[in-house]
C-alpha cells in the first residue's frame, strides 16, 4: 500500500534538503514532488545558472518549456529538482515546481471546487483539511514537499521530511485567529509585498 507524506516549509532551501534526503533514502524522484511560490519571481530572477542536470542549459528555461509536465522525460540520475519548472496553479498563481503533484494540479480544471493543488492532495490521500492547509501555505510564501512512500516505510521517511517544516496546526491556527477559514482557489494569489510581509511574520526572510 502507497501513501502520500507532505510537509510544508517556509523557505526553498529547507525543502530542497528535504527532497534530497528523500532521494538519498531510495525513494523516487518521479513519486517526490515539490511546489514553492514564486510570487516575487526569485527563481525566474536569480543571476545564478540553475543546471542541476548538468547539460549547459538553464534548468529554468528548460522547466518554463515543459509546462504542467515539469519534472518528465529526464534520465533516473539527474534527480527530481533538476525538473523544475515556471507554471500557474489556481489559487496560488506563480511557482516553481515539479513531480506528480505539480503536473496533477495544473492539470485540473481552474474552475474546479477543490482548487488544482487541494483536488490533486486529496486524490493522492491527503485530507481535504490538510490539503487545504497546504495549499494555503503555499499561497501564503511557502513550499510543499509530497512524497508517494510505502507504507511500511512511512515512519522513516517522514522524519526525514520533519527537519525544519512548519508545524501546520499551529500556523493555521494563527490564520484562523486572523479570519482564515479555508483555502480558496478562486481567491486572487497574494501580491508580492503581501507574501513578503508573511515571510517577515514567520522570520522566512529570503529563500536562497
Amino acid at each position: 500500500m502507497t501513501i502520500t507524506i507532505s510537509r510544508l516549509y517556509d523557505n526553498y532551501s529547507d525543502a530542497e534538503r528535504a527532497v534530497t534526503r528523500l532521494e538519498a533514502a531510495g525513494v523516487p524522484h518521479s513519486d517526490i514532488s515539490i511546489v514553492a511560490n514564486n510570487s516575487d519571481n526569485w527563481y525566474g530572477t536569480s543571476t545564478r545558472k540553475v543546471d542541476r542536470d548538468r547539460d549547459g542549459v538553464d534548468d529554468r528555461a528548460e522547466g518554463a518549456g515543459t509546462g504542467a509536465g515539469v519534472g518528465a522525460g529526464l534520465g533516473g540520475a539527474a534527480g527530481l529538482l533538476a525538473g523544475l519548472g515556471l507554471l500557474a496553479i489556481p489559487g496560488l498563481g506563480p511557482v516553481v515546481a515539479a513531480g506528480w503533484l505539480a503536473s496533477t494540479a495544473a492539470g485540473a480544471a481552474a474552475g474546479a471546487a477543490t482548487g488544482g493543488i487541494v483536488g490533486a492532495l486529496t486524490q493522492a490521500g491527503v485530507s481535504r483539511d490538510d490539503a487545504s492547509r497546504y495549499a494555503e501555505g503555499v499561497r501564503r510564501g511557502g513550499t510543499l514537499v509530497s512524497a508517494k512512500v510505502p507504507d511500511q516505510d512511512r515512519s522513516r521517511l517522514d522524519a526525514l521530511l520533519h527537519e525544519r517544516s512548519v508545524n501546520l496546526e499551529d500556523r493555521s491556527a494563527a490564520w484562523q485567529k486572523a479570519g482564515w477559514t479555508s483555502f480558496d482557489a478562486a481567491s486572487p494569489p497574494l501580491s508580492p509585498d503581501d507574501v513578503g510581509r508573511e515571510r517577515e511574520l514567520y522570520g522566512a526572510g529570503t529563500r536562497r
